[in-house]
């Protein structure tokens, strides 16, 4: 077996019985890279712009495949070191441009053990404990969703985008014989409703106007009255640019008086189910027939970790699959789990495992503290953001996300700010279109995602004193 320059052998393995001993020194490389990589960044963000990241990341990456390898340390070195250097980190208090938040530690160790044992959840002979314990969390996840359900159950997701696609694609199977099946959302919800409509074949779905940033339960009554066949209505539980919260009770006894079903997308906004003070502004949730649920943002996990929720695993039954080499019949018979219909993708990883380790953890009262305590943050923004003259406040924030703007600058110089604030490195900010409530006019918002739960009064103090200072050249 060749040797390279460093004298490390290119083909240890993570797993097995000497896996440990293989992945302690690779570790400690990729430690002291991510913090040198991260000092050199100095900062939420690279500075320089686009071309200044790609000149450092094609610098530590040429030669891509050289002749000779250089060596498993040398290797993780610059490119660890370079990809640190060059990232938007969510560790930092300003960085709050999306729902992008900073992982746990203990879930980011959780994924190493995931990646050393590799299980792949397609098929029990390949993930025997890791299946195991995917079924208990996902049961465990969707009871707090739906208390009351027959059989409350899940499924592990990529994210909203892919959990909105599986309520759709359920829902349209479960109303087949009925006719195409309509989607009814608000021009608040997720672009996601919209492109799975287009890749499952359905109508375009009908988007009702939000002018107040939610769906109106008149809109969706009058909407859904004129429809043929079934539907589907969906609404949202932390929107994307605001973080509003659809009423959901009134929406759901909306969908009930037409026999409508009836998904939300809460992605973001769910993991208030964790906080006994926040909880409230998800009433109504559990009567809805799916649910999108996404711990990568509210949950502090690693990407991806969503899931898709559902009050009876009955209806997951629509996606059932079956072949041979990975759930033949006799198998099922036998009394070997059968995975396949547990998610469109065949291989997948364990995600689950970061999400038990920190529910365990953790505990409710430990997940309750970062959601209270991030929210209680973002209301803490708006104090200041109200506090200044010159800054003009969206609304008090539902969740954790803040829009606000200069008073009386145009949309092309928030535009350019934020642009100046990104190529400086110093202040990582969203942008979201929104109507003034002021006049009624539409205009564009910084937005602030407050999504880390380390975040104290002067980081927040600090990132509006850069903003000022950008937005007054």
């Amino acid at each position: 077996m060749p040797t390279p320059p460093d004298g490390t052998p290119l083909t240890p393995l993570a797993g097995g019985a000497d896996g440990p001993r293989q992945l302690r020194p690779l570790l400690d490389t990729v430690l002291e890279a991510l913090a040198s990589g991260t000092t050199a960044r100095g900062g939420p963000f690279p500075s320089g712009g686009p071309d200044t990241v790609a000149h450092r990341i094609r610098t530590a990456a040429e030669p891509l495949i050289p002749e000779t390898g250089v060596g498993s340390h040398p290797a993780l070195r610059s490119l660890v070191h370079a990809l640190a250097e060059g990232a938007a980190d969510p560790a930092d208090p300003h960085c709050a441009a999306h729902l992008h938040c900073p992982p746990l530690a203990v879930a980011a160790a959780a994924e190493l053990a995931a990646a050393a044992l590799n299980p792949s959840m397609d098929s029990w002979d390949q993930a025997p404990a890791a299946s195991t314990l995917e079924s208990l969390v996902c049961r465990g996840l969707a009871t707090e969703v739906f208390p009351h359900g027959d059989a409350p159950d899940a499924l592990v997701t990529t994210g909203g985008t892919e959990s909105n696609q599986l309520a759709l694609l359920i829902t349209r199977e479960l109303t087949r014989d009925r006719g195409p099946l309509q989607v009814v959302c608000g021009a608040n919800a997720h672009h996601s409703v919209r492109r799975a409509a287009w890749l499952l074949g359905l109508p375009r779905p009908v988007v009702l106007p939000t002018p107040a940033g939610i769906l109106s339960p008149t809109a969706l009554d009058a909407a859904l009255g004129r429809l043929n066949g079934p539907g589907l209505a969906i609404a949202t539980a932390g929107t994307t640019d605001t973080g509003e919260i659809d009423p959901l009770p009134q929406l759901a006894d909306v969908c009930a008086a037409h026999g409508t079903r009836f998904h939300v997308d809460a992605a973001y906004g769910g993991p208030l189910l964790f906080s006994h003070t926040l909880r409230n502004r998800l009433d109504g949730l559990s009567r809805a027939d799916s649910v999108t649920l996404d711990l990568h943002k509210l949950g502090w996990q690693p990407v991806a970790a969503g899931l898709l929720t559902v009050p009876d695993a009955a209806v997951l039954a629509t996606l059932d699959h079956q072949e041979d080499y990975l759930n033949a019949p006799d198998d099922t018979e036998a009394g070997i789990p059968d995975l396949l219909g547990r998610s469109l993708r065949t291989t997948r990883r364990p995600d689950i495992l970061k999400m038990a380790v920190t529910l365990r953890a953790l505990g409710r009262t430990g997940l309750a503290e970062l959601v209270d305590h991030t929210c209680a943050a973002a209301q803490r923004l708006a104090d200041l953001v109200e506090a200044r003259p010159d800054f003009v406040l969206y609304e008090r924030p539902t969740l954790s996300t803040v829009l606000f703007r200069p008073d009386g600058a145009t949309d092309e110089q928030v535009a350019a700010a934020r642009r100046s604030l990104l190529t400086e490195g110093r202040v990582v900010l969203g942008r979201a279109h929104a109507t003034d409530h002021r006049d009624g006019t539409e205009r564009l918002w910084f937005k602030a995602t407050v999504l880390n739960p380390h975040t104290r009064p002067p980081d927040l103090e600090a990132l509006l004193k850069i903003v000022e200072g950008t937005t007054a050249r």
